[in-house]
């Protein structure tokens, strides 16, 4: 079943003006240290980091919550699969609303997707609760 859905649009020219005006001071307040590092191996740092915004905010609308609601820029990070797939990973306060959200006998599952064609980048979280495996 599916319990929460959330999308956002970035502009990646706005996170190039933010990156330059505060730099560091952004960059450590929302990503975490393998979004930065992932992001600086690349050749457009702004529309990676753009994407990863997207992704932060579309999640924590999927968690039914916002940003407003004591959830942290870094309780929720995205990774990659070796095969490029984007994942979310949540910790924190996000990962306790998700378990909160989350029925008895079932485990969550957050499916991420990113895209980008400057100077916009996109996101779409899905949040699908899978019942467990049958106890043998």
């Amino acid at each position: 079943m599916i319990l929460g859905i959330g999308t956002d649009l970035a502009n990646i020219d706005r996170i190039a003006g933010t990156l330059d005006r505060f730099g560091d001071r952004f960059r450590t307040r929302v990503f975490t240290p393998t979004e930065l590092a992932k992001a600086a191996r690349r050749k457009d740092e702004a529309g990676t980091l753009a994407k990863r915004w997207a992704a932060k905010e579309a999640c924590s609308k999927a968690l039914g919550t916002g940003l407003a609601m004591g959830i942290s820029w870094r309780d929720m990070a995205v990774g990659n699969l070796s095969s490029g797939q984007p994942v979310m990973t949540l910790t924190g306060w996000a990962a306790d609303r998700l378990a909160q959200m989350t029925p008895p006998g079932h485990h969550a599952i957050v499916h991420v997707t990113l895209t980008d064609d400057h100077p916009w980048a996109q996101a779409f979280v899905v949040i699908e609760a899978r019942p467990d495996a049958p106890q043998s």
